[in-house]
């Protein structure tokens, strides 16, 4: 275990391990924390790595304790990651003002405005700093990474995916906030993050990203008929799909009936959206 991770507990969890880990993050100027959870495959053999985004007002804990992934991802032979959802703690004007800016609203991107630009860089933490750090410290094949999430973590995975389609060999989605542009968590955040001018917001818009650059292999989102947000527009996968559509992107859009927003949705789908990585991931 390198010295720059700090181990803060562990647990036996499905033949394998969940650790929870603190670091300095040089992208995002403090001190960031994550989960992972090292299936038992990993005593003797390099696995692969699947990374998990959280929502809004998550942490790294939501995920690794509420959704039951680890009993598939044993069973598939795959590491999960899940970092937090944003910096903390450091000392950002406005950062614990609103549950949908700043402190556990990260929103994956890299802020290029003031006052976030300092520490909210997101977008770099996820897709470079972060796995950087677990092919230093833990047995993975570093040719075998996959992403997915939920709400805001279901944009930045997407986001990542797409911007990003040499490292990640497959992606998934759970109620995703799918046109940022369109919504209003996600014009609050990017004019937060970004500035004002919209020209430098589509490089965090899934629906604008996938028209120039698919994804090519098969994204598969789960989609709740009862949630709420969806109901509020602030979801919008329709916008999504017909994006697919248009550069004929493979998409698997399921509409879950009566399915809302929460974990109880998550730990339903879970095992559905491991098989589907494991797909592109396994041996």
């Amino acid at each position: 275990m390198s010295t720059s991770l700090n181990l803060k507990s562990e647990s036996r969890c499905f033949g394998g391990t969940v650790g929870y880990y603190s670091h300095e993050s040089k992208s995002c100027n403090s001190e960031m924390r994550f989960a992972v959870y090292v299936p038992p495959q990993a005593q003797s053999k390099p696995v692969p790595v699947l990374y998990y985004l959280s929502g809004l007002t998550c942490t790294e804990d939501n995920f690794t304790v509420k959704a039951g992934a680890q009993r598939y991802a044993a069973e598939y032979g795959m590491m999960l990651v899940a970092p937090d959802t944003s910096p903390r703690n450091t000392g950002t004007p406005g950062e614990d003002e609103t549950w949908d800016l700043g402190t556990g609203a990260g929103f994956y991107v890299n802020a290029t405005a003031e006052p976030w630009k300092k520490h909210y860089q997101m977008y770099s933490y996820v897709a470079d700093e972060l796995p950087n750090l677990i092919e230093q410290n833990f047995p993975i094949l570093t040719n075998k990474q996959g992403i997915f999430g939920h709400s805001m973590g279901g944009h930045g995975a997407l986001v990542c995916a797409l911007r990003n389609p040499e490292q990640y060999l497959s992606v998934s989605a759970i109620a995703p906030i799918c046109a940022p542009m369109q919504c209003q968590w996600g014009e609050k955040a990017f004019t937060a993050y970004l500035g004002g001018n919209r020209t430098n917001w589509y490089d965090y818009d899934a629906s604008e990203l996938v028209k120039k650059m698919p994804f090519k292999r098969p994204i598969l989102i789960d989609q709740g008929t009862a949630d709420p947000f969806y109901q509020q527009k602030q979801l919008l996968p329709e916008v999504f799909e017909e994006a697919c559509q248009q550069v004929e992107q493979p998409l698997i859009l399921r509409w879950q009936e009566g399915y809302d927003h929460s974990y109880f949705a998550i730990a339903s789908f879970i095992e559905d959206h491991i098989r589907h990585h494991a797909t592109f991931l396994g041996e």
